[in-house]
């Protein structure tokens, strides 16, 4: 979606709560969740659902969002100023056609988090695996989503979807450049992909790199 230079909705500054501007246009402003109170404000199923939306499908009405998730406006409205205390979105006022209307956009690109720096809070590293596990669990339910959209779909398009996996036994070092390798090319094509153009469909790349619990 291509925003005119009028109705354009204004990037937050930076400070407290507000991601720092990019100074490459083509780099994806990114919020890091540093803290319990941040992590417990995505620990929400449907507070990820919003942010999810407004990141990808871009400024919205909490009406607009309320039936895009199938939830009443007044819980959207609740789980909307909740995720704005917290820095991830802000109003988008030139949207707006009158003083009651208000719209709302992602404050960011990309959600960030490091849960070793965590490992010595444990209400903080608690609040970080409930995140985690509700961001995963988003995943779960996408990637169902997906295969049973797959009947609508070109047969290139199905053709084209990837799902795989492997174990290496690596070192340290490899073991972090394997991770730092997959940002690299996840970053590259989001920064291609950013803007919709003819021909293109939203497309979800999705990496997950870590040591094994078991042997």
């Amino acid at each position: 979606m291509t925003d005119s230079p009028d109705d354009a909705p204004r990037r937050p500054r930076s400070g407290p709560g507000h991601p720092p501007e990019p100074t490459d246009p083509a780099e994806p402003r990114r919020i890091q969740v540093r803290d319990a109170g941040m992590m417990r404000a995505l620990a929400h199923p449907v507070r990820l659902r919003l942010l999810g939306l407004l990141r990808v499908s871009g400024p919205a009405t909490v009406g607009m969002l309320a039936e895009q998730v199938g939830e009443s406006a007044g819980t959207v409205s609740y789980h909307v100023q909740t995720l704005a205390k917290h820095g991830f979105v802000v109003e988008a006022p030139g949207l707006a056609r009158d003083r009651r209307e208000r719209w709302w956009r992602a404050a960011h690109d990309v959600t960030t988090s490091d849960a070793a720096d965590l490992l010595g809070d444990p209400e903080a590293k608690a609040a970080s695996d409930e995140y985690r596990r509700t961001v995963i669990d988003s995943y779960r339910r996408e990637l169902l989503a997906a295969i049973d959209a797959e009947a609508g779909l070109e047969p290139e398009w199905v053709a084209a979807s990837d799902s795989s996996d492997a174990v290496a036994h690596l070192t340290l070092e490899e073991f972090r450049n394997v991770g730092a390798e997959l940002a690299a090319v996840r970053e590259k094509w989001f920064r291609r992909g950013r803007e919709r153009r003819t021909g293109t469909r939203a497309v979800r790349v999705i990496t997950h790199v870590f040591p094994r619990s078991g042997p």
